[in-house]
């Protein structure tokens, strides 16, 4: 391929109409592109009115991952005037109908590498060839078994990755040049995958076990020989294997998984900032966590951390957590249980009433929880009688139903904010609309992981943290936390989407300097503000 050809086909380098006369010339690419020479700006604005002229949500993705494809720059560009509207184009919830339709609408690997179990002798090449030669320092990693709301997609979640890291560059800044999306294929138990003559997976059922686990750590030795400046982000993996891999590896290597420690980090954050409204103690609290998946048992697992940060002891903190699942309340003797759960587990002794703790409504009224959370992807499970019934023990029930896409919402915001009186301090697992109740205004907090993973990730990376620990995780939390205007009515408990570009680079700072004061940086750093600031990439063309 002629130099011309390459550089107008690689989004890294492509600037389009920006190439200027002297570029042109330069590069071979006279009489290739149209005579205008167009500023990004210009660019933006065309790209714009395109994406406003495709009528569903869908087409509009497929139009902007159609632009990422072709300049990462001007792609970037875009975002960063449209990060609200386009953030949950790119990702949640529209992600889900790309992957959906994956076989259908595939016409780009973009930039990801594809590992599959059946051919682990590869894993290294494959790595390797994607990389294409790029300094990476961010590598977001899913074998797609657990993905929230969806479950099991095989080698279509890797657009998972890919929107993940749309929105680390578009929220935190990090070089698109630097990441890279990497889907393991173990195998899928979707039948109806299976069934797809167009499926581009592995056609068989997934692998577990011996043979999964040494695919794993020849994905993690390879990553660690090819980019040993890379942070590796784990995204999606099902419940049999998602804590573990994060056990086995969080202490010898810069790790974390968004599900089990972001999911856990944000919402940890919204209920600081939830306390900070209502003036109340986190280790005052009892917190009933409904859906004990991978997502419910990382929430858990970081407010314990916290709980302990705080002065309890591990024993005190777990009396404070109630566990639910698909079989009610989670006791020891409870069929089933995963390693994440068992922690939290309830002996039978301390309820008079035990076997009847199966459904929401006795739960509640057992228990009476100060705060409520769902993962459990049980629409409408919060229901006027159970919330009212919380209400009645707690002056302000913190309520957090974090299911989505939508459809799979525990409940509305605005229908807890009128059966509390304007009580309740809500998030939710998707945006909604502030809600106007009595003359009051709510904003309603998002329960979104990016919140917390783009600036987590960005400084970590800034640092070049070795590790990534409870200590760290608890100053970003309460960075996250501390950001709202409490003093407020209707105040939200988390700060918005909206303000996302700004916070990052604060949460960013406050992760880079805890690094700094453990001594768990990789090279010197002179200081955690400046590191921050010299690695942050602009959409901007270079000459």
């Amino acid at each position: 391929m002629a130099q011309s050809e390459s550089i107008l086909n690689n989004p890294f380098l492509n600037k389009g109409t920006a190439f200027t006369n002297e570029e042109r010339q330069a590069l071979g690419l006279v009489g290739m592109l149209p005579s205008k020479v167009q500023t990004i700006t210009e660019q933006t604005t065309q790209a714009y009115g395109q994406f406003q002229s495709k009528t569903t949500d869908l087409e509009k993705r497929i139009f902007l991952m159609n632009l990422f494809n072709e300049n990462r720059t001007l792609f970037y560009h875009l975002m960063a005037d449209h990060v609200v509207e386009f953030m949950p184009i790119v990702y949640d919830p529209v992600v889900a109908e790309s992957i959906e339709q994956y076989n259908e609408l595939f016409l780009a690997p973009q930039n990801a590498a594809f590992i599959s179990v059946d051919d682990p002798e590869a894993i290294e090449a494959s790595l390797e060839n994607a990389a294409g030669g790029r300094d990476i320092r961010l590598v977001v990693v899913t074998d797609a078994e657990g993905i929230l709301g969806m479950g099991d997609w095989g080698v279509n979640g890797v657009d998972i990755a890919i929107g993940k890291l749309m929105v680390y560059t578009a929220a935190a800044g990090i070089d698109p040049a630097q990441v890279l999306p990497v889907s393991i294929d173990a195998g899928t138990n979707n039948q109806k995958l299976l069934a797809d003559p167009l499926y581009l997976g592995n056609r068989h059922q997934r692998i577990y076990g011996p043979q999964y686990e040494a695919v794993i750590d020849r994905f993690v030795t390879a990553q660690q020989k090819l980019f040993p400046e890379a942070l590796l982000h784990w995204e999606d993996f099902g419940r049999a294997n998602a804590q573990a891999i994060l056990d086995k590896y969080k202490t010898k290597i810069a790790t974390f998984n968004d599900d089990i420690q972001g999911t856990g980090m944000v919402v940890l954050a919204g209920i600081l900032g939830a306390l900070n409204i209502s003036k109340e103690s986190i280790t005052d609290q009892r917190i009933l966590s409904f859906g004990a998946g991978t997502a419910g048992m990382g929430i858990a697992n970081q407010i314990m951390d916290e709980l302990k940060q705080a002065g309890l002891t591990e024993a005190q903190a777990k009396q404070r957590f109630y566990a639910v699942d698909k079989q009610g309340l989670l006791f020891e003797d409870t069929d089933g249980l995963t390693p994440a759960q068992k922690p939290f587990v309830r002996k039978r002794s301390e309820f008079q009433n035990a076997d009847a703790l199966t459904d929401l409504a006795t739960i509640v009224k057992t228990i009476q929880p100060t705060i409520l959370i769902g993962t459990s992807t049980q629409p409408g499970a919060f229901t006027e009688s159970i919330v009212k019934e919380m209400a009645a023990h707690t002056p302000r029930p913190i309520i957090f139903p974090l299911s989505n896409p939508t459809k799979l919402a525990e409940a509305k915001a605005e229908d807890l904010i009128k059966w509390t009186d304007g009580k309740a301090l809500v998030a939710t697992g998707i945006p909604a609309a502030d809600v106007t109740y009595k003359g009051v205004t709510y904003q309603i907090g998002q329960g979104n992981n990016a919140l917390m993973y783009p600036g987590l990730g960005f400084g970590l990376i800034a640092a070049t943290a070795k590790v990534l620990n409870e200590a760290t995780l608890s100053a970003a939390c309460h960075a996250l936390g501390g950001i709202v205007d409490t003093s407020k009515p209707g105040a939200s408990v988390l700060p918005p989407v909206s303000k996302i570009t700004e916070f990052s680079q604060t949460l960013a700072q406050v992760v880079a300097q805890s690094i700094l004061d453990q001594k768990l940086n990789k090279e010197p750093i002179a200081s955690a503000e400046q590191a921050v600031a010299a690695m942050k990439w602009r959409p901007e063309y270079k000459n």
